[in-house]
């Protein structure tokens, strides 16, 4: 599988890491305990398209690269940064 880097083009999978589902939101500190517990130990399987969290080492970029779990056809690549920073402006900014 190849996968797309912001900054180096396309690149082998072994390049990356993967680090998990990228649409997780953490709880509230004060969230009840039965939130916390979905939030560490529950996780989804979905089949089709997926966002996810990877990291690659040798330019040391974080990526939300959405992927088809199905065929693993990759559908987009984003910047890490970028997502954040459109989560935390709101669906507004979007």
């Amino acid at each position: 599988m190849r996968l797309p880097c912001s900054c180096c083009g396309p690149r082998d999978s072994g390049e990356f890491v993967y680090r998990g589902d990228a649409t997780l939101r953490r709880p509230p500190p004060d969230a009840p305990e039965t939130h916390w517990a979905d939030y560490v130990y529950l996780r989804d399987n979905p089949a089709g398209p997926h966002r996810e969290l990877w990291y690659h080492q040798p330019c040391r970029s974080w990526l939300v690269i959405t992927r088809d779990t199905r065929s693993h056809a990759i559908l987009a690549a984003e910047a890490a940064e970028a997502v954040a920073r459109a989560v935390q402006a709101g669906p507004e900014a979007r």
